[in-house]
């Protein structure tokens, strides 16, 4: 054979491997009529040139490739073939074309888009819808997200419990898997406390600030819905965990009081969403008891406070001159002899805790206050009655032991000269009570000596308490809300812990979330 014949002959076998080849490979180098190396899931070509590759995307096999028109061929103007409609697999961005790589069909790799003589062919690649994930969270938000469960793991949970391993764990890992698992709620609740603690850290950053509130709000709107529906066993344990993080919100929100005040000339107001909260929580306790009382990560949390051992003897104790003239008042303010006794139980009540934590104060006693107290007592307070406000100034002088914890940073002091300026500079009767309140709030060290404490207190022991530990307590709340009747005639399908957990609900969705705050949703 000569050798211009033998170079034509090799030069059309060429062309023809070529061809073959370029039929199986991607569409970019099919146009090109290039080899395709078939490499997945980019082929050698397109990541050679830094441009897409069908490859990456099978649902792209499905769309027509626009081929070169002759010129003065009246077929050019016109489709070649009608399209196909687009399936609903393939209609969808997050589910794979039902074409495989190797086996795409003639008719849909040579179709012809239409296009007119002479213009310009359409483009080769159609762009691809955007992933769910990108259709609904954009990627600031979600960093943001990985920024508040990685705070809250690794150094919020340590911060809800008092040198308690058991505790940390539990609200390091247990906690966010249930709240992953089965209760949305309690997911944005565990956002927005992060949220609300790396705020601690930068006050005024306006994304930690839009966060916190934002998926409080998410949460409240959520955990209502759920209240609303009736507590199960399923859901028993997200709601009490969901309760007692909305009730920390509430708590160390204050710490924030006066930059989110539209009005920063008013007065001091006192902490009341405080003691809100936690009765919302108490209730929920009373609703789910039965449920509650069997559960691996309620149980700890609630064994993990020290026990209540409360003097109700009546004899002399730290503070039972805040009991001096109580027969007087209750004689002059009630009228109802129910009435009369149930002030009376409140303010001794209060009191025998806060004797009982003076003992303790390290061991985060203090704290237990807000949940124990009685519901008398708070309307006490709401009215400004001379002696709740001093009982309230002890229990914020027993949080100066506190003072390191970043939530409670400052807040003996603050709260203490702020109850103080409620009373009149003369009054001769309570001035002396509130001297011991102010001495501790005035105190520059978190470690009190016994000596400006005004006693030694107690080691703690393990030892049962003669009241019984917490769980016999709750127990007991319990049975009362068993026993109570309605509380609104207006829901009557509602057991009484429901409903007094509903109107909380709605109470403390008012507190967290102030008027004017701009509130964002959460995605």
């Amino acid at each position: 054979m000569e050798a211009g014949t033998w170079r034509r002959e090799l030069s059309k076998a060429v062309k023809r491997s070529i061809y073959v080849n370029g039929k199986r490979g991607c569409k970019r180098c099919k146009v090109r009529k290039i080899k395709c190396d078939e490499i997945h899931p980019r082929c050698g070509n397109c990541s050679k040139h830094g441009v897409s590759c069908d490859f990456e995307h099978p649902s792209i096999r499905d769309t027509h490739v626009p081929k070169p028109a002759a010129a003065g061929d009246a077929s050019a103007t016109v489709p070649s073939e009608t399209p196909r409609p687009a399936s609903s697999a393939s209609a969808s961005a997050s589910a794979p074309s039902s074409v495989t790589h190797g086996d795409s069909p003639t008719n849909a790799s040579d179709t012809t888009a239409p296009t007119a003589v002479g213009s310009t062919p359409a483009p080769l690649y159609k762009t691809l819808e955007p992933l769910p994930l990108s259709s609904t969270t954009s990627k600031k938000n979600r960093m943001l997200e990985l920024k508040l469960l990685h705070n809250f793991t690794t150094l919020t949970a340590k911060t809800l419990s008092v040198s308690s391993p058991v505790l940390e764990k539990i609200w390091r890992v247990t906690v966010p898997e249930l709240a992953f698992s089965s209760a949305s709620y309690l997911a944005d609740t565990l956002l927005a406390v992060s949220a609300l603690h790396l705020r601690s850290k930068t006050p005024h950053d306006r994304e930690l600030i839009r966060a916190s509130h934002s998926y409080m709000a998410s949460a409240c709107s959520e955990y209502g819905a759920c209240l609303s529906k009736g507590v199960t066993e399923s859901n028993a344990e997200a709601l009490f965990l969901t309760s007692a993080l909305i009730a920390f919100q509430s708590t160390a929100s204050r710490i924030f009081a006066r930059d989110d005040m539209s009005d920063r000339t008013a007065g001091y107001s006192l902490p009341i969403s405080w003691f809100h909260s936690f009765q919302g929580v108490k209730a929920v306790v009373a609703a789910t008891w039965q449920w509650l009382r069997i559960s691996t990560i309620v149980i700890p949390i609630i064994e993990s406070q020290p026990a209540l051992n409360l003097d109700l003897s009546g004899h002399p104790t730290f503070f039972s001159d805040l009991m001096t003239g109580v027969e007087d008042e209750v004689a002059k303010f009630e009228s109802d002899p129910g009435t009369r006794l149930e002030t009376r139980m409140a303010y001794q009540h209060a009191i025998a805790v806060l004797d009982w934590a003076h003992k303790i104060p390290y061991t985060g006693a203090p704290l237990v206050f807000l949940a124990t107290v009685s519901r008398r007592f708070i309307e006490l307070l709401e009215a400004r009655r001379p002696r709740a406000l001093a009982i309230l100034a002890s229990y914020f002088a027993l949080l100066k032991c506190l003072d390191d914890v970043w939530w409670l940073k400052g807040v003996a002091r603050r709260e203490i000269m702020g109850i103080v300026s409620l009373f009149d500079p003369g009054d001769e009767e309570w001035w002396p009570r509130l001297q011991w309140p102010l001495r501790i709030a005035l105190h520059d060290d978190v470690i009190i000596p016994p000596q400006v404490w005004g006693a030694d207190w107690a080691a703690q022991t393990t030892n049962a308490s003669p009241n019984g530990g917490f769980v016999s307590h709750i127990e007991l709340l319990s049975e009362m809300f068993s026993s109570m009747p309605q509380m609104n005639s207006a829901t009557p399908d509602l057991e009484p812990a429901h409903q007094y957990i509903v109107e909380q609900e709605g109470k403390m969705r008012d507190i967290l979330l102030p008027e004017g705050l701009e509130i964002l949703p959460v995605d």
